[in-house]
């Protein structure tokens, strides 16, 4: 950790945020880069392939991976599913934005909790890095529409949530990992996996942000 001399005192500083790229495309992780390498804030620790990501994390020690996604993101994104278990927070690139759907069906299943298109400069990437970081859900405001399917909760569920099901639907809407999730209720990861997966069944979501989005629309989110 890095330290401040301030007036014959020491402070320490914040650690920089540890920031693995991985892209299947050279010249994308080059330019990832060159465009973040100006931000104090970030510390590139190494830049991968998606289909090595997981073994990677392991040697670098990264606190969040930025992926860029390219031309190919199905391909990419059966890489990212290997990441289920490892907790770390993903924020996707995408180009080409008919990709959405899918990314957008994958968002909070395999760590990823943020999608951006990839023609952002270096500090509304910043921000999203420390966002996703934080444990909070970025999407691109370009993407929004993609959100929903289109099959929106209007009438009452077939099967009511229980109570610690509302629960955890609470805290998923505050952007909690299982992790948080876990500690905030005092219940083990493997417990909250459970309750997420009974959640999304009964909302009829192929995600978590989908199933905080018709929990939203169905009344069931407490503001």
């Amino acid at each position: 950790m890095s330290i401040l001399f301030e007036g014959g005192q020491i402070f320490p500083m914040n650690p920089s945020l540890r920031v693995l790229i991985a892209s299947d495309n050279l010249l994308s992780r080059a330019g990832l880069a060159a465009l973040l390498d100006s931000q104090d804030e970030i510390d590139i620790v190494g830049q991968v392939t998606t289909s090595t990501l997981v073994n990677d994390l392991r040697i670098y020690r990264a606190d969040i991976v930025l992926c860029d996604l390219g031309w190919q993101a199905s391909d990419s994104l059966d890489s990212l599913s290997q990441l289920d278990d490892t907790e770390i927070p993903v924020l996707t690139l995408l180009t080409d934005e008919n990709d959405a759907p899918a990314v957008l069906g994958a968002l909070n299943k395999f760590a990823i909790y943020g999608l951006l298109l990839n023609e952002n400069d270096a500090d509304i990437l910043l921000m999203a890095l420390q966002t996703v970081a934080g444990g909070l859900i970025v999407i691109d405001p370009a993407l929004s529409t993609y959100l929903s399917s289109g099959n929106t909760v209007t009438e009452p569920l077939a099967e009511e949530l229980t109570q610690r099901e509302n629960e955890v639907l609470q805290l998923l809407a505050q952007g909690l990992t299982n992790k948080g999730i876990a500690h905030q209720l005092g219940i083990t990861d493997h417990t909250v996996k459970f309750h997420v997966n009974a959640i999304m069944t009964k909302l009829n979501a192929q995600s978590r942000t989908e199933a905080v989005v018709r929990a939203t629309r169905a009344g069931l989110i407490i503001l």
